[in-house]
């Protein structure tokens, strides 16, 4: 029974899920959009809103925070300076799931999630 379980386990152990997820991060904070799984985007979208809005506070103790997981420091430079600042205004709802179809070698589900204009 999974009463109470949240989220999808994507096959993976937890640290497994959490590399993965910081990586597809990282990924969308760079490029603005990228495709992945239904499923991946799905899990991926709270993660990058909860970033999205550390950095809309622009604190030092935010930029840490979100630091454990945009490691690279020109994405974490980027979200603080460029997507914080866009979405200054907006209360959330920073990114969008469009599916795209099915993949052609497994038939998995397959999205597009991307950063909204604002």
């Amino acid at each position: 029974m999974r009463h109470r379980k949240a989220g999808r386990a994507l096959r993976r152990t937890s640290e497994q899920r959490l590399a993965l997820l910081r990586n597809l991060a990282t990924s969308l904070i760079e490029s603005g959009a990228i495709l992945t799984t239904e499923a991946k985007a799905k899990e991926l979208r709270p993660f990058v809103e909860k970033l999205i809005t550390k950095a809309k506070t622009g604190t030092l103790h935010s930029r840490r925070l979100a630091g454990r997981h945009v490691q690279k420091r020109a994405a974490a430079d980027k979200l603080f300076q460029d997507l914080g600042k866009r979405f200054a205004t907006r209360k959330g709802g920073y990114t969008r799931i469009i599916k795209t179809g099915h993949r052609k070698g497994d038939a998995a589900e397959m999205a597009r999630i991307e950063l909204i204009e604002s």
